[in-house]
């Protein structure tokens, strides 16, 4: 039964299945294979979709658990063959006494390993997210981002990124491989307190399990009605800028409230690339620069890498180099 709801699951999402609107997964699909429970469920999956002809897998080896490294890419090694697919294995190393996030690092390593693949073969990146990564994602973001964005949680498509598995869950996906017989390795680091997302996932998230049994659904379920109200409020936005990427300082002072704040957001984030959600608080001082100003030329650092440029009665957004 595990295995027919799981399935069933997939194919509603639509992301693995050749009659998918966009026609994405006409193309072949790269899966993002771990050896963990998630992603050897998706695997499987894949080739219960799509076939083992349309689906190949990526492993990394970061070496950072010496033999349990190693390890696990002679698992993802015997899974494909056992599934008869092709895989592709990556070793990467982090230069002794590097700086940065960690965990940061090997997720660029394994993303820009993947979109090369999938580049290669004109084929899209399927990654194991579940719907439990989804509520430790937007519980985290909640912790740590200002803003709307931050609780939409992960989207189901980026690109040539899907993640078919948002609709279940981590316990679902283990039940699933035992139904199968699909053995998956255990990362001990996936329980070290150390990394912010764990202390997530055993602290707030059991917290609130705690509180009530439909904590998890009931976040899902929030996420999923903001990005759905997230897109009226864009068409919204979308229609209020008529596709200038600058907006009449007096026009922007008729808007006034949350509308205004959503503008000033959306053109630090065009020029930005990426969330700039702090700058919807500097609206008051854009104004009042303006008002001050007369018909001369300011800046002013609102979030990010972005500075609001000030001219001729004019809001715009001008990305400021790296610092």
């Amino acid at each position: 039964m595990i295995v027919q709801q799981v399935r069933d699951a997939a194919r509603r999402g639509g992301l693995l299945l050749p009659t998918h609107p966009n026609d994405l997964p006409t193309h072949p699909v790269v899966v993002m294979l771990s050896g963990g429970r998630d992603s050897v469920c998706l695997l499987d999956l894949a080739v219960a979709l799509r076939g083992e002809e349309s689906v190949r897998a990526l492993h990394v080896n970061y070496g950072l658990r010496g033999a349990e490294s190693d390890a696990d890419e002679r698992h993802c090694a015997a899974l494909c063959e056992q599934l008869g697919v092709e895989l592709e294995i990556v070793r990467a190393s982090r230069a002794r006494g590097e700086a940065g996030n960690l965990q940061a690092w090997a997720r660029d390593v394994r993303y820009a390993a993947a979109i090369e693949l999938a580049e290669r073969d004109d084929a899209i990146v399927a990654a194991g997210h579940t719907a439990s990564d989804q509520v430790e994602t937007i519980l985290y973001r909640l912790a740590a981002s200002p803003g709307r964005r931050a609780l939409l949680g992960m989207r189901a498509e980026e690109g040539r990124l899907v993640r078919p598995l948002l609709g279940v869950t981590r316990e679902q996906t283990g039940a699933y491989c035992q139904a199968r017989g699909l053995r998956w390795r255990e990362d001990e680091s996936n329980d070290s307190g150390v990394y912010a997302r764990v202390r997530v996932r055993h602290g707030l998230g059991k917290a609130l399990r705690e509180v009530h049994p439909a904590a998890e659904a009931n976040v899902l379920r929030t996420a999923q009605l903001l990005r759905e109200e997230t897109e009226l409020l864009d068409r919204l936005v979308a229609d209020t800028l008529q596709g200038c990427r600058s907006i009449a300082l007096a026009r922007l002072e008729e808007l006034g409230g949350a509308l205004a704040r959503l503008v000033v957001v959306s053109l630090a984030e065009q020029a930005a690339g990426t969330y700039v959600p702090q700058a919807g608080d500097r609206v008051e001082e854009i104004l009042e620069l303006g008002r001050r100003g007369g018909s001369g030329s300011f800046d002013l650092h609102v979030g990010g890498n972005v500075s609001a440029r000030i001219e001729d009665g004019r809001l715009s957004m001008v990305r400021l180099p790296p610092r």
